[in-house]
């Protein structure tokens, strides 16, 4: 979906190329609060490998991934055969189609588009319940049944993208134990679960024995500001991860994002210093958007915040009039279950957060167009 004031040409945000022929910029011209990426930027320890790297590329990477799955499942304390690492976590989802086969797939709506549009790429039916605004756009519990109850597999997010909302333990138990009673697979989509607080981190990782039909998909591209590397992986029971495999290309996975991917999972205390960082500036955009321009703005656990602007200033004018100023931020109006006033803003450092939030007041100060 495009119009004149839409810079989503390819669904997502982050694309500064569309962003600088609309806008009259240079693409790196931008502060771009429309991609969710983590504001410390790269690890300085990933930048200096990948420098001193290059002769890799004159080289097939591992089809396999051995040296960089090893590395995952140490980190996570899951033996290798659960895991499949993969050109982010959107090919994790498509191998994970592909390798299902899903003649019905069910969706949370609001939601990455992804899900549905990989989906139906597939030869799926999508169908959805809609999350409950009242609720942080969580379903009815009893919806939620429905969906499994129609579809071969479902998607959910947690935290989930664009609302920010996370789903809690039993919340994941419940989905997970439904997939035994409907014989239904369920894919939680982790992307963003590395930005929660780590007491906060709900996963069913360590319960995918007990849980064969569930799928986790998690990203390294978020956490460790690496998007243009590609890099994301699948938990799963071994025989799921088989079938994925048998769907993937070879060397699909490059061997700079592999090497990065080894260096990332060492990279602790910069997990925990973005952490911080997040939880203190995601409060203070989220106050200062309520209390000086009045806008709604839902909770998040995540490096994002959902706004709603006011009547008489859509999210596309929002978004023309930031574009404008060279502040990017992601039009959230084609996303079915939300309004033509919904807005995502990434969770950046203070002062990359006070140029939006001044961005933001000029905006507002213009009035209704």
């Amino acid at each position: 979906m495009t119009s004149a004031g839409v810079i989503e040409t390819y669904g997502h945000g982050g694309d500064l190329l569309t962003a600088a022929q609309r806008f009259g910029r240079e693409p790196g011209q931008f502060l771009d609060y429309s991609a969710n990426i983590n504001p410390l930027g790269m690890p300085a320890s990933v930048r200096e490998m990948l420098l001193a790297s290059l002769a890799a590329v004159a080289h097939y990477p591992d089809p396999g991934h051995r040296v960089f799955r090893r590395a995952l499942a140490k980190r996570l304390q899951v033996p290798e055969e659960w895991l499949l690492p993969a050109n982010g976590a959107a090919e994790a989802m498509a191998l994970a189609i592909l390798g299902l086969s899903p003649q019905t797939v069910g969706v949370v709506y609001p939601c990455f588009s992804e899900y549905a549009q990989l989906s139906e790429q597939y030869g799926a039916r999508v169908i959805g319940c809609f999350g409950k605004e009242g609720n942080g756009y969580k379903p009815d519990p009893a919806e939620l049944y429905t969906l499994f109850m129609q579809s071969d597999l479902v998607f959910v997010g947690s935290p989930n993208n664009p609302t920010g909302i996370l789903y809690q333990s039993d919340e994941l138990r419940q989905m997970a134990e439904w997939t035994k009673e409907t014989n239904t697979w369920l894919i939680v989509d982790e992307a963003f679960l590395d930005f929660v607080e780590e007491e906060r981190q709900y996963t069913l990782a360590m319960q995918l024995e007990r849980f064969p039909r569930v799928i986790l998909m998690r990203s390294m591209t978020k956490m460790y500001a690496i998007p243009g590397l590609r890099l994301g992986y699948a938990i799963a029971h071994p025989d799921v991860i088989a079938k994925m495999r048998q769907k993937q290309v070879s060397w699909s996975v490059n061997a700079l994002a592999l090497l990065a991917g080894e260096l990332c999972l060492q990279e602790q205390a910069y997990e925990e210093q973005t952490r911080r960082l997040i939880k203190v500036e995601r409060a203070y955009l989220t106050d200062c958007i309520r209390s000086e321009l009045g806008w709604q703005v839902w909770p998040s656990e995540a490096n994002f915040l959902l706004l709603r602007s006011p009547e008489g200033l859509s999210a596309e004018q929002l978004q023309a009039r930031l574009g404008k100023k060279g502040v990017l931020i992601r039009n959230c109006a084609m996303y079915p279950g939300l309004t033509a006033h919904d807005v995502r803003i990434a969770v950046r450092g203070r002062e990359e957060n006070e140029r939006l939030l001044a961005a933001l007041r000029e905006a507002h100060a213009e009035g209704s167009e």
